[in-house]
């Protein structure tokens, strides 16, 4: 090998000095520290020069999905946020600030679904958490299935798959682009939350199981856990988490953002009698484990577990780009307890926005920035706790969905002299008896006639309609547009009851829930950052669809086969 020294930027004016003050063995000596150090520079680089290559795909992609992250958390708490959590990625990236959901309900399985198939309910059939199952007369749950069983825990957590999901994922395609050379690996506190965005042709997902505090997956995947889940599982994690009170990360009189501490709509913990602050952990009524999820430690306890797969799976170290992705759920869990405005609520941002400081220093030292590609989004938004709102004189409400269906049920069979007309009301959705309709040779338009002077004098109800019969409706046409994306056939129901802002079904006054067409549920963040991303703001219109062929695009990969999305042009 020849090796070709370039000395032109020596200063001998440096090797003089050298010479009027050391000794001659000190000059040899010093001359050979001097010359390796420069064969060294020239023949291997720089570290700086090294790390400043920009390949030409990520060698890691990760997504990351906050659980009930309204757009506007952003800057409620951003003074307080650290430079190297959420503002890292708002002011060193691509911040797409008017991203929408295009579909309805906004829960947590469609939104994860949605966001890695860059699809809606009507193409990829995820049209909720769970949904009536006409062929078997039953709810089912998004991702359930007995074909498989549980690994990791003795009880059936993990009886668990995609393949109610239609359609394949970003995270599938990657796969296939390659002869399934990729990893790809999801993780969330929540099944759905690491089941969807994996895919159905991932190398692993795991979740927290709530009765052993055991990080768990399904034979779906596996048939036996990976000696480094084994290990983290062993630490007893959640059990140490819940042997400590949940006390404020800053002094409560601080937390000028939210509502004041003590008031009558939050919910109480059920190893708890008050709502306040701090919060007992210990000696939970609940199933054993699963209060760690209602906490800011369930977080940190997956943004480890997250770092701790990354490193025992070598992800972003082959030739190919891998995936992880990561859903951080606890925020949900906390937001339906205690609401958006509480300061349970501001305190989870505030120690996820530590964790998410703590992964991206972590990718750093792991791979260097530009090697990495990072997104944040929301798979929902939320809406206030109705007695918030309402103390502010804002509307608001819960409509008592089990007595409204009683009085439905009771104004048919006073027509039709029989109550098995509804078979099921969810999702804001009637399922009919189509069955009994034919016998009884009645329509959907003849049983919507006879509820409509009802419903319409039912607080919180905004209109109802026949679902096939949407185009005739006279909502305004982007809920049309919303709700035309959700019908899926063999899936969906047969009428919608459509409610208004701030109204939500439900079956008490305290806590809040969200699920709705409008912006409160459908505005989420949608953050890019590290691979050739550009800094600054983008502030088009984009749909919660575009994620996945845009980073198709960037992979150069094929996108989904049930995307309907748009490429978001992120790259300097």
């Amino acid at each position: 090998m020849k090796v070709v020294l370039n000395l032109s930027g020596i200063n001998f004016h440096f090797l003089l000095y050298f010479i009027s003050v050391f000794t001659l063995p000190k000059i040899i000596s010093e001359l050979k520290i001097f010359f390796l150090l420069l064969f060294s520079f020239c023949f291997f680089g720089s570290p700086a020069q090294k790390s400043s290559v920009v390949p030409d795909k990520p060698k890691l992609v990760v997504g990351i999905v906050v659980d009930q992250m309204r757009y506007d958390f952003l800057y409620r708490y951003e003074s307080k946020y650290s430079e190297g959590g959420f503002k890292r990625l708002m002011n060193q990236g691509t911040n797409c600030k008017n991203v929408q959901y295009n579909y309805f309900p906004t829960y947590t399985g469609p939104g994860h679904a949605c966001i890695y198939t860059g699809s809606v309910p009507a193409i990829n059939g995820i049209v909720s958490n769970d949904w009536y199952d006409r062929t078997t007369g039953t709810m089912v749950y998004v991702t359930s299935d007995n074909n498989y069983k549980t690994i990791g825990a003795e009880d059936l957590s993990g009886n668990m798959s995609p393949q109610k999901m239609l359609t394949t994922t970003v995270t599938d395609q990657l796969r296939l682009s390659n002869n399934f050379k990729s990893k790809v690996i999801g993780i969330s506190l929540k099944d759905r939350g690491a089941i969807l965005p994996a895919g159905h042709s991932a190398n692993a997902a795991y979740w927290l199981d709530g009765q052993s505090g055991n990080w768990v997956t399904s034979s779906y995947y596996m048939n036996d856990l990976p000696l480094w889940v084994k290990n983290v599982n062993a630490q007893q994690l959640a059990k140490k988490n819940l042997s400590q009170p949940w006390e404020t990360l800053l002094p409560i009189e601080q937390y000028t953002e939210s509502t004041s501490d003590s008031n009558s709509y939050e919910s109480v913990l059920p190893s708890d009698k008050k709502t306040t602050f701090p919060h007992r952990l210990s000696d939970s009524t609940w199933v054993k484990f699963d209060l760690v999820k209602y906490t800011p430690f369930g977080n940190t306890m997956l943004k480890d577990f997250a770092k701790e797969a990354i490193q025992s799976e070598n992800l972003g170290k082959s030739s190919v780009t891998d995936f992880i992705t990561i859903s951080f759920s606890a925020t949900d869990y906390v937001g339906h307890t205690f609401g958006p405005n509480s300061i349970e609520s501001e305190d989870t941002y505030l120690r996820l926005d530590k964790d998410l400081s703590d992964l991206f220093s972590f990718l750093d030292s792991w791979l260097g920035k530009n090697n990495y590609l990072i997104f944040l989004t929301a798979d929902h938004g939320v809406s206030p706790v109705p007695a918030f709102a309402s103390e502010h004189k804002i509307p608001a409400g819960v409509i008592y969905e089990s007595a409204l269906l009683d009085s439905m049920k009771k104004i048919l069979n006073s027509v039709y002299g029989d109550t098995g007309l509804i078979l099921s009301y969810s999702n804001q959705q009637l399922y009919l008896n189509h069955d009994l309709m034919r016998t009884k040779k009645i329509t959907t338009t003849d049983v919507l006639a006879q509820l409509i002077p009802f419903l319409n004098t039912q607080k919180g109800i905004y209109d109802e309609f026949d679902i096939s019969k949407l185009n005739e409706t006279t909502i305004p046409a982007s809920i049309k547009n919303i709700l035309g994306n959700s019908f899926n056939p063999k899936r969906s129901g047969d009428i919608m009851l459509l409610y208004e802002p701030y109204w939500f079904g439900g079956f008490r006054e305290r806590g809040t829930t969200h699920g709705a067409v409008y912006s409160y549920d459908t505005h989420v963040p949608l953050l890019w950052y590290g691979w050739k991303v550009k800094s600054g703001d983008d502030n088009s219109l984009h749909h919660i669809t575009d994620i996945s062929p845009t980073i198709s695009n960037i992979l150069n990969i094929q996108e989904p086969n049930g995307s309907i999305g748009e490429v978001i042009e992120l790259t300097k």
